[in-house]
Formats: C-alpha cells, sequence, structure tokens
C-alpha cells in the first residue's frame, strides 16, 4: 500500500457538501492500494457551516486521522453577529447589516486567504511529524478554504523533490462569484493573487471538479498541462437502501432542492414558472420542498407572488436524511448560481440527483457543464432564465405524466460512470502512475 497524507479541513463531525469529497476519497482510496493518513482540525475548534455526526460512520477503521489545534477569528464574530454557524457564499445574509459588511472586510483584508488561516501553523508542524515518520511521499490538500493549500506550499518548499503535492482544489480561488463581498483592499487582492498563482505552479499536480475550472486554471499558470479534472459523484452505498423510500402522498407533486441556496442563485424564473404550473393544475397538490439553507429574500420573493402554500422548508439534516428527501421526491430542482463562470459550476449535489433517478429541473447556462452531463445521462434538462415558457412546459409535462400512472424517473444507468469509487480510481493513477490519466 502507498502511503498519503491527505490535507483537509473540512471532516466529520463537518456536515456539508464540503466533507464529501475528501471523505469518499478516503473511503475508497484503499481499495487501489493507497492508504491515507488524515490531518484535519480539532472538531472542537473548528468552524463548521454545521455539523453531521453520521458521517463519522464511513471513515475506514484503518485510517489514521490526526487532529490539530487551530487559532480563528469566529469567535468574535459569533459575539458580534449573533449567529452559530458561518454562512455559505452569504447564504443567509441577502441584506447585510454593517457588522456583517465590517466583518466582510476584516474577513477579505486581514486573513489571506481566509478566516481559517490559523490552522496553517498547527497542520504544518504535524503534517512533518506524519510524513517523517511514516516516510510519506505524496500530500493530497483540498481546498476551500485554501489555506489548506499553503500547508500543501510550505511543505513543498521544505522536502522539495522528495515529496509529490497534489492540490485539489473544488471551488474557484479569486474567482469564486461572492470574492468582492469581501471588499478588499488591493494589497489584500495583489497578496491573495500571488497565494494562488504560487499553488498553482508549484503543485506537481493539480486536480479540479470541472473542464471549466480547469482552463481558469490553467490559464494562470506558466504552461502547466498537468492539471486534471476528477468530478464529484455520488456513493453508490448511499443510495443502496434508498431505493425503496415511500413515494410522495398520492396526488402531491414534489420538487425537492437541497443545499444551499444563496441570493445570487437568481432561481426567479423558476418560481414563476411554477406559479403558473400551479394555476394550471388546481387540483393537485405541489410542493417546493427546500432541505437546508435557502436565503430569506427568495423564500419572501416566493411568497409575494403567491407561493407560501406551496412552500415546504426543512432546516439543514444528515447527509443520510438529505439522501431520503431526495428519494421521496417527484422531480429536483438545481440552480447554477447566476454568476461569472457559471459553465463551469459542477455541484456535488448534481451526481447525487442522478443517482436518484429523478427528473432534474436544471436553471443555469444550456450550454455549461452541468447541462451537458445532465443530457449525456438523459437525466432532466436545463433552461436559461428567459426560458420561462419552456420551463412550464416541462414542469407540467411531469406532472401530467404522474396525473396519468405514468413513471417519470430515469431508467438509464448512465450516471454510474460517476460513482466515488470511479473517482477514486481515478486519483490513485494520479497518486501511483500520473501517466494513465488521459
Amino acid at each position: 500500500m502507498k502511503k498519503i497524507l491527505f490535507v483537509t479541513y473540512y471532516w466529520p463531525p463537518s456536515g456539508g457538501a464540503g466533507v464529501q469529497r475528501a471523505l469518499k476519497f478516503v473511503k475508497y482510496l484503499p481499495e487501489f492500494g493507497v492508504q491515507p493518513y488524515v490531518l484535519t482540525v480539532d472538531e472542537k475548534k473548528a468552524s463548521y457551516p454545521f455539523t453531521d455526526n453520521t458521517l463519522a460512520n464511513e471513515i475506514p477503521s484503518s485510517v489514521n486521522v490526526r487532529r490539530t489545534d487551530t487559532s480563528e477569528p469566529f469567535g468574535i464574530y459569533s459575539r458580534l453577529t449573533g449567529k452559530k454557524s458561518i454562512p455559505t457564499g452569504f447564504s443567509n445574509e441577502s441584506n447585510p447589516g454593517l457588522i456583517q459588511k465590517s466583518s466582510r472586510f476584516i474577513r477579505g483584508n486581514f486573513f489571506i486567504p481566509d478566516a481559517r488561516r490559523g490552522w496553517i501553523k498547527f497542520a504544518l508542524n504535524e503534517a512533518q511529524k506524519i510524513i517523517d515518520t511514516e516516510n510519506i511521499e505524496t500530500v493530497i490538500t483540498t481546498s476551500p478554504p485554501h489555506s489548506a493549500q499553503l500547508i500543501g506550499l510550505e511543505l513543498k518548499k521544505i522536502y522539495n523533490d522528495r515529496l509529490n503535492w497534489i492540490a485539489d482544489l473544488r471551488d474557484p480561488w479569486t474567482d469564486i462569484y461572492y470574492y468582492n463581498e469581501f471588499h478588499h483592499l488591493n494589497f489584500a487582492k495583489l497578496k491573495d493573487l500571488r497565494y494562488e498563482s504560487e499553488v498553482l505552479n508549484k503543485a506537481d499536480f493539480v486536480v479540479t471538479v470541472s473542464n471549466e475550472l480547469k482552463e481558469l486554471f490553467k490559464s494562470k499558470t506558466s504552461g502547466k498541462k498537468n492539471i486534471y479534472v476528477i468530478p464529484n459523484g455520488y456513493d453508490e452505498e448511499d443510495f443502496m437502501l434508498k431505493s425503496q423510500e415511500i413515494k410522495s402522498p398520492d396526488g402531491t407533486f414534489i420538487i425537492s432542492y437541497t443545499g444551499t441556496l444563496a441570493e445570487s442563485y437568481n432561481p426567479k424564473v423558476f418560481f414563476h414558472a411554477l406559479k403558473k404550473v400551479t394555476e394550471m393544475f388546481p387540483g393537485t397538490v405541489i410542493k417546493l420542498r427546500f432541505v437546508g439553507n435557502p436565503s430569506s429574500s427568495l423564500i419572501d420573493y416566493a411568497a409575494s407572488i403567491s407561493l407560501s402554500r406551496n412552500l415546504e422548508l426543512i432546516p439543514a439534516v444528515s447527509h443520510d436524511e438529505s439522501v431520503k428527501y431526495l428519494m421521496k421526491s417527484d422531480s429536483l430542482l438545481l440552480v447554477i448560481p447566476d454568476v461569472k463562470n457559471d459553465k463551469g459550476i459542477l455541484t456535488g449535489k448534481l451526481f447525487e440527483y442522478l443517482a436518484s433517478r429523478k427528473p432534474v429541473i436544471c436553471i443555469g447556462p444550456p450550454d455549461g457543464e452541468a447541462a451537458f452531463i445532465l443530457n449525456e445521462c438523459k437525466a432532466g434538462k436545463t433552461f436559461a432564465r428567459y426560458m420561462e415558457n419552456e420551463l412550464t412546459q416541462y414542469i407540467s409535462d411531469l406532472i401530467n405524466s404522474c396525473i396519468k400512472g405514468e413513471d417519470i424517473n430515469i431508467q438509464n444507468d448512465f450516471y454510474k460512470k460517476y460513482s466515488r469509487r470511479s473517482q477514486a480510481s481515478e486519483l490513485s493513477k494520479i497518486i501511483k502512475d500520473p501517466a494513465k490519466i488521459v
């Protein structure tokens, strides 16, 4: 077995999308001859959006997990704002007040690249102990938070060619859609850009989740070609026991959305199409179920066009419960944020949507990568924000089919290429023999 060190801030009991990629890689890499050592933060000191204690059950017993201390500013932020968790992409700060704006400015100019940078010195010290004791030759750092990449950068400087460093970037860095909300001063922006450039150019291999992001990162390197795409995926085991979950009640059509829905996602075209559909089917109960953290301003907007009776709001749940809600739906809503570089956004939920085999209604660029995968898997349709009539027709067709007793579930197996096991196999090739990666 080839030993590696996997550096990740998000790790159980952290919940949410950020933990899934690292957890599933670590879960399946041993099947391909790779033994991961995990370096993460002490959960008692960490700043997580929310927690999910059930995910700890997926950590293989053979995996050695080391946790370190950290020094983070969230305690001050929590006392100032009264918030007990950190919002993802400002999803619940639609109309930020003075305190929120001030905290963003402080975060953007005094905590570069992010507010988890206080973890670096602790993680760096522990990483060296693990590398030296276990004779580890490969380190994988995954982000966000991008502070994790600075740990890899420092380790590369210390060990040079003795260490292969794989930088896994799940999101853009200085191009993330909410980046300007931090109100960076020029010196801070330049420092962040320098960090990003150093990571991309000094890592031995860069891995990201979409072709669009690959091209974005490639444009920031000095001719680097070893940037690989390993998209997010779904875990077959998460869905094995959910195939016989109870369907929605007779006479009810449920469209579910899971996870964060920030104001910048701009799903209003869907609300308007849904309103039309409710008027077309007065005898059918149509529910739009949000499981997670939708922006309060978006919920208010839906209410303003008389959709309150059609909304069902479920607070953040465990990953296992989230999958159950997918299986209890008739259709699923996917919204690609209405931002720059939206064509390359591939969220983890897309692949779990595919595995649920429910038809997906996607709002986003019809020529984007999410749309390509939906078309490839024949698992739904994508609508631009100007396609309200086409969107209305598609939803009404789905409901009509259900009323007729037809099975609208996706029947093919095209989605199986995106399993987490397959993604771990691809990563193992980069670890052991990158020449095998196409």
